[in-house]
């Protein structure tokens, strides 16, 4: 292997389908913070532009047009929110045990305050806020839904501060 290969790729965006475009981007702009880049927006199903041509790669023929609007967390993480007028408009099942995606994770050191800001603009809390180290460190993390029924975690502080200090092994 490349020496040059080894190091860690950095993380893009995250895609997430949700039924409203309109209510996610509100959502997602004034509880969670994160920044509008480009306002929604209608793709058409054509081969004359790139992102129409790309869309088609992915997608396939037939999906005809879909919604599509972008954000940014405050670490620079995008956050690409797309809405398909024929598509089911539930969350899916909550199965962590099956192959895929299961949640992403966002952080807040005023986890209780965002927590409560996810409740009041619809969205659910799914567990107890809990700590990693009860009286000895405040890192603490809670499961939460979206208005939407997407699940995703907070944390107070960041993954490695959380990991590094051997959260498993207390």
């Amino acid at each position: 292997m490349n020496e040059t290969s080894r190091y860690p790729k950095s993380f893009s965006h995250i895609g997430i389908t949700v039924p409203d475009l309109q209510k996610a981007v509100k959502f997602y702009s004034e509880v969670m913070g994160w920044y509008i880049i480009m306002e929604p927006a209608i793709i058409q199903e054509e081969k004359e532009t790139a992102i129409g041509q790309m869309c088609i790669d992915v997608f396939g023929e037939g999906w005809g047009s879909f919604e599509i609007a972008h954000l940014s967390t405050s670490d620079g993480i995008g956050i690409e929110l797309f809405s398909f007028p024929n598509a089911k408009t539930t969350a899916p099942e909550f199965n962590p045990f099956n192959t895929g995606l299961f949640h992403f994770c966002v952080q807040d050191p005023d986890i209780e305050g965002l927590v409560n800001k996810i409740v009041a603009a619809g969205g659910k809390q799914r567990m107890p806020i809990r700590s990693y180290y009860p009286n000895e460190k405040p890192y603490k993390m809670c499961y939460v839904e979206d208005p939407f029924g997407i699940v995703f975690e907070v944390y107070t502080h960041s993954y490695e501060l959380t990991y590094s200090s051997g959260a498993y092994t207390k």
